[in-house]
């Protein structure tokens, strides 16, 4: 398992404007600018952070599962250990930076420094991820 943290911990560290830190419940935490994208702890345990809609939607497709300790609110749990498929525990990651970005250069928070999101086609990637119908509906 270390091995599929690792490379989850290296590329989303490599993704403008993604700041890696320690987390404080251990493991490691992505940020953009001042959200918190998710975070991976080194037992396997993925924390993402979604709008809720977009949230709900993700669970209803079986992507992945409510959070582990806040069922209701808008952070999912994706458990990298169990199936091993970093592809799907970075598409989850990548959807909610995306997410986050899009939400940013819409309001004052993009003016905090975010300079590197003028640059990003949120739209464009989004497609890249090909998310279902219903989805798409709710980005």
């Amino acid at each position: 398992m270390t091995e599929e943290i690792d490379r989850t911990v290296a590329e989303v560290s490599n993704w403008d404007g993604i700041e890696a830190a320690e987390h404080r419940f251990g493991g490691t935490e992505f940020r953009l600018g001042p959200r918190e994208v998710g975070h991976v702890h080194e037992w396997g345990i993925l924390d993402i952070a979604f709008p809720r809609r977009v949230r709900d939607q993700l669970v209803d497709e079986g992507k992945t599962g409510a959070h582990h300790v806040y069922p209701e609110s808008g952070w999912t749990t994706f458990r990298v250990g169990e199936t091993g498929d970093v592809d799907d525990a970075l598409w989850l990651l990548r959807l909610s930076y995306l997410s986050h970005a899009k939400i940013m250069k819409k309001s004052a928070e993009a003016n905090a420094g975010e300079n590197t999101l003028s640059k990003l086609d949120v739209g464009s990637e989004l497609a890249t991820l090909e998310p279902s119908d219903e989805l798409r509906a709710v980005l």
